[in-house]
């Protein structure tokens, strides 16, 4: 034994994949309709429309919107509508859903028009842990897209993981 300490991992040819790197990363405006509830409950067409035409739109300019309703209150479809028809002129872009649920669908749709070509059968390593939270959604979307050009796909990090997917 010569005393020469070998990284068997970086000589493994494992390429590391952080899902953190497709999450979105700038701010982003939550409109919930609970505020427009009347009496908490319902929502009112003549005084939503109203409120709405009142809505001061610089808050929402060429940023990234999600719409939801924090309660449990039934929401009529067109609400969200008229909500996404009066931002739409001012927003950079318009989701539905609470802000984790949107930031995963912008992750997600990033995952989907990544290219795959730089990892035609490559032995691939979905890094595990970091400071972004990362849904489990993305994991899913990540292993979906990987799964028909690599050789194989792992968790966690390249001196531990977890198999997921081998060709056979």
């Amino acid at each position: 034994m010569n005393g020469e300490i070998v990284n068997k991992v970086a000589q493994s040819g494992i390429i590391t994949i952080d899902p953190a790197s497709f999450m979105f990363a700038e701010k982003m405006v939550v409109f919930d309709l609970q505020p427009y509830l009347f009496k908490g409950l319902m929502l009112k067409e003549k005084d939503f429309r109203e409120a709405l035409k009142a809505l001061d739109l610089s808050t929402y300019t060429n940023t990234t919107v999600t719409i939801t309703c924090s309660t449990n209150a039934i929401i009529p479809q067109w609400a969200y509508m008229l909500v996404a028809s009066t931002l739409q002129p001012v927003a950079k872009k318009i989701l539905f859903g609470t802000e984790k649920e949107a930031i995963a669908q912008l992750a997600i749709n990033e995952v989907n028009h990544f290219d795959t070509t730089p990892y035609h059968d490559a032995r691939i390593v979905l890094k595990g842990c970091g400071d972004i939270e990362v849904p489990a959604a993305v994991y899913v979307a990540l292993t979906n897209r990987l799964q028909p050009v690599v050789k194989s796909i792992m968790y966690g990090e390249p001196c531990s993981t977890v198999p997921v997917y081998k060709k056979k």
